[in-house]
C-alpha cells in the first residue's frame, strides 16, 4: 500500500479471461476501498505505446462503469519476474490474474501462472473465464496438517468479514495418529479465529483420495465463489502429462472456481493468510 490507498494489481494481455480478472478487481477494490493498477508486459520498447493505449482504453472505460480509479502501466520485461516487482514496487495488497488453463496456448496458461505466483511475495487470486457475480459469499478453506497453518487466516478473514462470506472449512481423512491430531489442533485454531472475528463456517471431513479433487468436488457442492490455499512451490514430475502439481490442478479447475493462493514465506512475514 503506497501514499495510504490500498492497490489490486491486474496484469492483462488484453483477453477475455483478462477482462474477468479486471471484473472480479473491481469488486474487490470496491469492498475493500483500493484502486487498481493495470500492467501489460511487453517484450520490446518499442510495444510500450500501443499498449499504453489499449490500457487507457480499458481503464476509462472501467473506471467509469464502478467509480473506481484505475491506474495503467505497461512495461518491458517478462511475466515471471515483472508481475510480483510491479506488485511490489506500489504495495500491492492483491494481485488478481487470469489464467487460460493447463494447457492452454495463450499468455498466461496455468503452468506459468504457477511460476508467476511462486515468484511473488503478493497474494494472488487466479481467475478463468468465469465472471463474478456480486462477491465472495462461499469460500472455500483447505486445512491439512501444514505448519502454516496457525499463520494462514488473515487475508481470508478480511476477506469473509468484507463480503460477509460463509466460510467452508474441508480437512483431509488422515488414518495416521500423529497427522490426525495435528490436524485437530490446527482446525480447532481455525475454529476460534473465525468464531473470534464472527465469520460464520461449516466443517467437512474429505473422502479418501485425491484431496484436491476432493476440494474442487465440496467447493462445487457449497457452490463457492473462492478457494483459498497455500502454494507449496514444490515441483512436480512432467506436469503437462500428469495434469500439473496439486496447486495447478486447483488454479485450472474445471467449475472455474478462483483461486486465492499465497507463498508460505508471505504467510510467515504477514502474520498468515490461507490453507494449504
Amino acid at each position: 500500500m503506497k501514499n495510504g490507498k490500498k492497490n489490486i494489481l491486474v496484469p492483462t494481455d488484453f483477453t477475455k479471461v483478462a477482462e474477468c480478472a479486471l471484473g472480479h478487481a473491481q469488486v474487490m477494490a470496491k469492498n475493500l476501498d483500493a484502486e487498481i493498477t493495470l500492467l501489460h508486459v511487453v517484450g520490446k520498447q518499442s510495444e510500450v505505446e500501443e499498449a499504453k493505449g489499449k490500457l487507457k482504453q480499458i481503464a476509462q472505460k472501467a473506471s467509469q462503469e464502478s467509480g473506481i480509479n484505475i491506474n495503467i502501466l505497461a512495461r518491458v520485461g517478462n511475466i515471471f519476474d515483472d508481475i510480483g516487482d510491479v506488485a511490489s514496487e506500489i504495495g500491492a495488497l492483491l494481485i488478481i490474474m487470469g489464467t487460460h488453463g493447463l494447457r492452454g496456448l495463450q499468455y498466461i496458461t496455468g503452468s506459468h501462472a504457477h511460476k508467476v505466483i511462486t515468484h511473488s511475495t503478493v497474494p494472488f487470486v487466479v481467475v478463468q473465464e468465469k465472471g463474478i457475480k456480486s462477491g465472495y459469499d462461499e469460500i472455500v478453506l483447505p486445512l491439512s496438517f501444514d505448519k502454516e497453518t496457525k499463520q494462514k487466516m488473515k487475508l481470508t478473514v478480511e476477506i469473509a468479514k468484507s463480503f460477509k462470506s460463509k466460510v467452508f472449512i474441508i480437512t483431509p481423512k488422515e488414518d495416521d495418529e500423529f497427522l490426525n491430531n495435528t490436524i485437530k489442533r490446527n482446525l480447532a485454531f481455525a475454529k476460534n479465529y473465525l468464531a473470534e472475528n464472527r465469520v460464520p463456517y461449516e466443517v467437512k471431513v474429505a473422502e479418501k483420495g485425491n484431496f484436491a479433487k476432493q476440494i474442487i468436488k465440496y467447493a462445487v457442492l457449497v457452490e463457492a465463489d473462492l478457494i483459498a490455499i497455500v502454494n507449496s512451490n514444490e515441483p512436480s514430475l512432467l506436469p503437462e502429462l500428469f495434469g500439473g502439481s496439486k496447486e495447478q490442478q486447483m488454479l485450472t479447475n474445471e467449475p472455474q472456481i478462483p483461486v486465492l493462493c499465497v507463498n508460505p514465506t508471505e504467510v510467515s512475514k504477514s502474520g498468515g493468510i490461507i490453507g494449504s
